[in-house]
């Protein structure tokens, strides 16, 4: 009986701890020896937690500095700073209650994940072949996770675009295989943490809990499993991330430890989404305060990364992020919108963690100059950026677009490729630059050019052999379709195939047409070159002048040249490839990489109307 009672008043002990272990919550719960990010802010959120005293660390190595409390009673935020002595272990946070009573916090220091650089946090390079997925429209691995109970969002609706569909982490990684074989080396994910909103949350850019993988798309474990199951296959992951805002149910928002954390204004106040008042020099300063401080939509709150407290959470969730689930890079959303010094800060401190890893932020503004002042670039300014690369708009809207759709003239069609290549002078590095044809924001390419397989052959070879890093959207391979009206849903349609049940499963080729498994093939074929061509991974450039519509550019290096010819005319051309002696003297034939086949390079060469050639000179 004793025995019994002994028991009853343990368990009763464990019930009390598990109790007072879920009413308060630390961000971030652990941090890592070794670090040379060790003065840390430890967030406590819980009820009346501002009203205990007494906060104190007794732990070799670790100091405590300081206690921040505010307005709101629900917040302390303790700065500590972790010695380079510090061992990994449980280290106590002692604190008393407004009633007296002692309340014990657990924070965890851990050992450092091995191989930075070369398991992890390896960066996508020009090497690497990207390929962007929205986890909720790609596969359906676990269909347990589709719903998640006490979650607002209870959609679960394929029939419309609004709507949550299913997709998740496990369908990623059940699909390795596929993309591997297909070229990719690199997935870029559209955001995977938590977007615990009422509506449109599948696209994932309301966050409401940074330390929490939506339980939607298979929670954190799904997520360390989907990132060790790529890396083993050598696929590297890019995580988004989104500084900016959050989602109005963050609990930073619903609750916020004081009115300095967000952006106020006296009624909404919209971004004017006008970049160029950033670098204007006659600029007013109030349309400089609207393009950083205005909110992006009334649903999405925006930070005051000038509050040290907001800033330091931000860095220290994407540091953690990196450690905790080893990523390998970033790609930053809406970045022109943030607070640019704290962008700088916050890159710096992944750069200093994690020397190798790879950053580039979303840029959709409208030229060469203004995207360029976002990232390293070679202007004398004062304001300069330390982000490697952004995503290439440039290229895409007045390049590649044009090329395909326009007429040849002095300034148009394939000219304007020419011309915003030439201004790549700007770039410190434009080899980091992130070049594509569509995103989940834009219309799909295959409908932009009117569903003409040969101008989308042409953009793809162009994409898969221009310098940068290349970046495909989910779909592309088979040809998918859509366009942003009525609504951006459109091109974020499921992947056929990806849930049980699908009429079609063009994951296989006896589940794609005909048509759409000679595209397949034709991306498969150039992609998988480019894996193993030196000269397109790291290779130099060289264009020459587009003449009556035909562009042509070499990648090269010592060990290899590959000649790139795009015809963008309605009729067949003939080019004399005398023109061209600077780069292929002493070549006396070339392998058409496309279709294998290999011939003897004459004076002159034919090209059939909108076609493109990728040859590989011996």
């Amino acid at each position: 009986m004793k025995q019994i009672i002994i028991t009853f008043k343990l368990l009763l002990l464990a019930v009390t701890f598990s109790f007072a272990q879920n009413t308060y919550n630390l961000y971030p719960a652990n941090w890592w020896v070794g670090m040379k990010y060790n003065k840390l802010q430890i967030m406590i959120n819980g009820t009346d937690v501002g009203k205990h005293s007494g906060f104190a660390i007794n732990y070799p190595g670790i100091t405590l500095t300081k206690v921040n409390k505010f307005q709101s009673k629900n917040y302390v935020i303790l700065d500590v700073t972790i010695s380079p002595a510090a061992k990994p272990g449980t280290i106590g946070i002692r604190s008393k209650s407004a009633e007296g009573k002692q309340v014990n916090f657990e924070f965890s220091l851990q050992p450092r994940r091995p191989g930075r650089g070369s398991v992890f946090a390896n960066g996508a390079t020009s090497s690497d072949l990207m390929y962007l997925i929205m986890p909720d429209r790609f596969s359906n691995g676990d269909p347990s996770n589709d719903r998640v109970p006490g979650m607002l969002d209870q959609t679960l609706r394929r029939d419309t675009v609004f709507n949550r569909h299913g997709g998740d982490l496990k369908g990623i990684e059940n699909k390795l295989d596929y993309l591997s074989d297909l070229g990719v080396t690199a997935l870029w994910l559209n955001p995977i943490i938590e977007n615990d909103m009422h509506e449109r949350t599948e696209h994932g850019y309301a966050f409401t809990n940074h330390y929490r993988v939506d339980r939607r798309l298979g929670g954190d474990w799904a997520y360390k499993q989907l990132i060790k199951a790529a890396h083993a296959k050598g696929l590297k992951v890019i995580q988004d991330a989104v500084y900016n805002h959050i989602g109005l149910q963050h609990f930073l928002f619903k609750d916020q430890p004081d009115s300095t954390w967000f952006h106020r204004w006296p009624k909404f106040t919209q971004t004017n989404y006008k970049d160029q008042v950033l670098f204007d020099p006659y600029a007013a300063s109030e349309d400089k305060r609207i393009m950083s401080d205005g909110w992006f939509v009334t649903s999405m709150p925006d930070w005051d990364q000038s509050n040290p407290f907001v800033a330091n959470f931000l860095i220290q969730h994407a540091v953690w992020t990196v450690e905790e689930y080893g990523i390998d890079g970033w790609r930053i959303d809406t970045y022109a919108y943030n607070d640019l010094a704290f962008m700088n800060r916050c890159n710096k401190a992944l750069y200093d963690e994690y020397p190798k890893i790879s950053i580039f932020g979303e840029t959709w503004v409208h030229g060469v100059p203004n995207q360029s002042f976002f990232c390293e670039n070679n202007y004398t300014i004062k304001y300069k950026s330390n982000l490697q690369a952004t995503t290439d708009f440039q290229t895409l809207f007045y390049g590649i677009q044009p090329a395909c759709n326009e007429k040849f003239g002095w300034t148009e069609g394939v000219n304007k490729l020419y011309t915003t290549t030439a201004q790549d002078f700007l770039y410190k590095d434009p080899m980091r630059q992130v070049i594509f044809l569509d995103n989940h924001d834009l219309p799909r390419f295959y409908s932009v050019v009117g569903e003409d397989t040969s101008k989308y052959k042409m953009a793809f070879s162009w994409m898969l052999t221009f310098r940068g890093i290349p970046q495909m959207y989910y779909g592309n391979e088979i040809l998918m379709t859509g366009l942003t009206s009525p609504n951006d849903g459109y091109v974020r349609q499921d992947f056929p195939g990806g849930w049980e049940g699908d009429k079609a499963d063009k994951f296989t080729t006896a589940g794609r047409t005909e048509k759409e498994n000679k595209i397949f093939n034709y991306i498969k074929r150039l992609a998988n070159f480019r894996k193993t061509s030196s000269a397109i991974k790291t290779g130099k450039l060289m264009q020459f002048l587009p003449i009556d519509g035909v562009y042509v550019y070499f990648r090269y290096d010592a060990k290899q040249t590959v000649m790139c010819i795009m015809n963008t005319n309605a009729e067949p051309k003939t080019i004399d490839l005398n023109r061209f002696m600077e780069r292929i003297k002493g070549f006396q034939t070339a392998v058409d990489v496309a279709a294998g086949v290999e011939f003897r390079l004459e004076k002159n060469l034919q090209l059939m109307p909108v076609s493109n050639l990728v040859l590989e000179l011996k």
